[in-house]
């Protein structure tokens, strides 16, 4: 076709009824001029294709092809079809296998990133060495530039702040590593790029670690830190408690205990990845999955040192066996491969049955706590946009989540 042949038929926009089967069936039959070879080569039946460009032609308005006894030919408006819908199936063809291969990139780039604490649980690593490898992974990610980042003493607690264009705190972080690990410095990186994303000013304890300081250590700093958060001002209803894989089962636990306690209870709370059931008997890696982290052995490990001397009777250690009634709306966001998946929904359905407002968002990942992964894993920065807007519209409840007094905090 010469280049004039672009005027011999002006399509409107094309209707969002055409399918791209109805495009792979005209392209086979226009190339192979029959329609017994074009279904064989599609693993059609000959009516099944047939019409299916039926279909495209009422779709499109014009004949596409003329069929006679012995023949099939190309109408001109076929013929100017022709080629554009090659190009058009070639480029979503080369689209979806740039993106399978992307994907399978990242989810090597993410597999080497945990193999070294992987590998360290496998051959039963020493502590110590399972805390450096986990600050060694954060170490990899980017601290964003925009945040502030300011040591400040919560009540006894050691804590950053990290603050976008001095806004207030509004949101506390609870970090995880399974009760034995982790840092605020190491996740310095993830919070700031949640503060980015919910436009405000984030608190973020070091807590204490297990099992130098079991249950309750960790959640008596975490009460403490709540506790300043709220001296500086800011209306306890404006407030997001947020936290990551046992950072997220502390934050059940916390809002239990705030609870117990009489205590004013936050406007909402996000839950990454959250691990919950240290009892360990709901946790399963999904089938062939190959890197999900937080393994039985992992959490087998670290829970006994946590839970110490105390029994699992109590429902500030087994939230999944707790009255949850009364607690505040629940974002709880989960990996679909994750080994702690169960944990997430079951925790959704125990609080939607108490008449809690929760919602569960999945994503295709195969990992344990995949938010870590924010800086080049499409998944991870799609989940910290949702969490960001949830935490805003806790913050955006009530006119004054912009108040002097909250500004103070910060």
């Amino acid at each position: 076709m010469d280049d004039d042949s672009a005027a011999v038929l002006a399509l409107p926009s094309a209707p969002d009824a055409i399918e791209l089967r109805h495009l792979r069936a005209f392209v086979a039959v226009a190339e192979e001029l029959n329609f017994g070879r074009a279904a064989s080569r599609l693993y059609l039946s000959q009516p099944a294709l047939s019409r299916q460009i039926r279909a495209l032609e009422r779709l499109v308005g014009p004949d596409l092809l003329r069929r006679s006894t012995h023949r099939v030919e190309l109408t001109l408006a076929g013929e100017a079809l022709l080629d554009r819908a090659r190009e058009l199936l070639r480029g979503l063809d080369q689209a979806i296998s740039a993106t399978r291969s992307v994907g399978g990139e990242l989810a090597e780039r993410i597999t080497k990133l945990w193999g070294p604490a992987d590998a360290l649980t496998a051959n039963d690593g020493t502590l110590p060495e399972l805390r450096a490898a986990c600050e060694d992974l954060h170490a990899q990610f980017p601290v964003p530039p925009e945040v502030a980042i300011a040591p400040v003493n919560a009540a006894g607690v050691p804590a950053l702040t990290l603050t976008p264009a001095e806004r207030p705190i509004t949101t506390l972080f609870l970090h995880g590593g399974g009760h034995a690990m982790g840092s605020a410095f190491g996740y310095r990186h993830l919070v700031g790029a949640l503060a980015i994303s919910a436009d405000t000013g984030v608190l973020l304890p070091e807590y204490r670690l297990a099992p130098e300081y079991p249950f309750p250590a960790s959640l008596d700093d975490a009460v403490r830190a709540y506790g300043w958060l709220l001296d500086t001002g800011v209306d306890p209803t404006l407030v997001t408690i947020v936290g990551d894989s046992s950072g997220g089962g502390l934050v059940v636990s916390l809002l239990l205990r705030l609870r117990q306690d009489g205590a004013p209870l936050p406007g909402g709370a996000v839950l990454m990845c959250p691990w919950i059931d240290l009892s360990c008997t709901i946790q399963k890696a999904a089938p062939g999955e190959a890197q999900p982290m937080l393994t039985l052995q992992a959490a087998r490990r670290c829970a006994p040192a946590y839970i110490g001397e105390h029994s699992l009777d109590d429902p500030l250690l087994s939230p999944l066996r707790a009255d949850l009634s009364g607690l505040p709306s629940l974002l709880v966001q989960a990996g679909t491969g994750d080994a702690v998946l169960e944990d997430a929904r079951q925790l959704v359905d125990r609080v939607q049955e108490h008449g809690g407002d929760a919602r569960l968002e999945l994503y295709p990942i195969g990992t344990h706590d995949f938010h870590i992964f924010w800086s080049f894993l499409p998944e991870a920065a799609d989940a910290l946009d949702h969490a960001g807007r949830f935490i805003r519209s806790v913050t955006a409840a009530r006119p004054s989540a912009r108040s002097d007094g909250a500004r103070g905090g910060s």
